[in-house]
């Protein structure tokens, strides 16, 4: 079977390493922006293109007679790429323009979520204006501010965290008014967490609950990253939840499923990404995401017991229901290393090398290969995982193989550590009570 992989970044590494490992002996190909070593490496042939060059993507996926798609990354199915291919015979896994609306317009989201009742939903009122966009936040008192479309998860910020106080988050406020429209929200006191599920219109296959630090330095401090690294636990949840908390969260992602069927008429065909923040009253909905995150989707394909390919042909053929998907009951722990001075001032094309990285997993992200050597961009390098009976082992196998790359890199030492966990885990317990 051919296979077309649309992106190439760190969540797309660890995608084609799971189609490569079929038991079909798929031929992988790859259309992606810029060359990822990683991804090349494991296919028969790529395509250096913008991922957003919608007949482009045809035209290539056409001429190598595909029989199957996987889109990576937001923008190209904000752009309408899943459409496309599906319009010309072939079936893909990322869901339809209409459908990945709940990511790339955060307003039509949550007056999505609104109109069908969907629990979790906060206090909110979508602006593009700045006086009863100023007033609202005077009324709220504690509020995050989105801008309303696609920012690569770097445009939210919250009070207490990026925004001081009233008069930051009302000139934040302002700038994004410049741009479209801006969300402004209730801010949820509580850890977050993030729940992944194939769907196939119907039917949700569920990832165990992962953890992302957002956050660029130890602490949970700095500015906000497209994440720092991840980790799961060796079950279905993290050590600050509780059994229903998860379910709470299930329950909501399947009624949006249901709901964005009713309101665009066509099934959900894809990865969907809940993000959650576990409140004292339980799980709210900080947003969704039409595919699989990064780094999330390091740490839990690498769990994956099921074959890729059978599970993606079962999202397509809408047969997810009769599938058994089954997970390695093990913990996971990745980690970004990032080029020196990032986010803000990142170093670019600095040569990394790769040394002795041990048991772990490795995932070229944003780099690019030249004469046979790797450099990084100004945006994550690489990540590493580590997988073990424990997430304090797992860690130590990605902290070790973090140690064991080479050039101008930065990572956090603390995520997957015991004192970090349990910070998390006092936490909760406080806003519980």
């Amino acid at each position: 079977m051919k296979i077309l992989l649309i992106g190439g970044g760190g969540r797309e590494h660890a995608i084609a390493e799971g189609i490569k490992k079929s038991k079909h002996n798929p031929s992988l190909y790859a259309l992606m922006a810029k060359k990822n070593p990683g991804i090349a490496s494991l296919c028969e042939d790529f395509f250096l293109e913008k991922e957003t060059e919608v007949e482009k993507v045809v035209e290539y996926a056409k001429a190598r007679n595909i029989e199957m798609a996987f889109v990576g990354p937001e923008a190209p199915l904000a752009a309408g790429v899943a459409d496309a291919l599906w319009k010309a015979g072939i079936p893909v896994v990322g869901p339809k323009k209409a459908c990945a609306t709940i990511e790339f317009d955060k307003a039509w989201a949550r007056n999505f979520m609104k109109k069908y009742e969907i629990k979790g939903c906060p206090a909110y009122e979508v602006f593009t204006e700045e006086k009863p966009a100023h007033d609202f936040i005077e009324k709220l008192g504690d509020v995050a501010v989105k801008p309303s479309g696609l920012t690569g998860g770097k445009g939210v910020k919250v009070m207490g965290d990026q925004l001081p106080d009233l008069e930051a988050a009302k000139a934040y406020t302002s700038e994004l008014l410049e741009k479209g429209p801006v969300v402004i929200e209730e801010r949820f006191i509580g850890e977050e967490f993030t729940l992944q599920a194939f769907v196939d219109g119907k039917s949700l296959v569920f990832f165990p609950a992962v953890q992302d630090h957002k956050r660029a330095y130890e602490g949970d401090l700095g500015p906000n990253t497209g994440g720092m690294g991840s980790y799961t636990d060796a079950g279905e949840i993290l050590p600050f939840m509780l059994p229903e908390d998860l379910e709470k969260a299930k329950k909501i992602m399947k009624d949006t499923v249901k709901a964005l069927s009713e309101e665009t008429g066509t099934g959900y065909q894809g990865v969907l990404y809940g993000q959650f923040i576990l409140t004292a009253s339980g799980p709210k909905v900080v947003e969704f995401n039409a595919r699989f995150g990064d780094p999330e989707a390091m740490n839990v394909i690498s769990l994956l017991e099921t074959d890729f390919v059978d599970i993606m042909s079962a999202v397509v053929k809408g047969t997810l229901g009769n599938l058994p998907v089954s997970f390695s009951k093990k913990a996971t722990v990745c980690k970004y290393a990032v080029p020196a001075g990032y986010p803000e001032n990142p170093e670019k094309d600095s040569e990394v090398t790769v040394g002795n990285i041990g048991d772990a997993s490795i995932y070229y992200a944003s780099v690019y290969e030249k004469e046979g050597k790797v450099y990084t961009t100004s945006s994550r390098a690489i990540a590493v995982i580590g997988i073990a009976e424990t997430i304090t082992a797992a860690e130590k196998i990605a902290q070790n193989a973090l140690e064991n790359l080479h050039g101008k890199l930065f990572f956090r030492k603390d995520i997957g550590t015991a004192a970090l966990i349990q910070k998390r885990i006092d936490h909760m317990k406080e806003l519980r009570g």
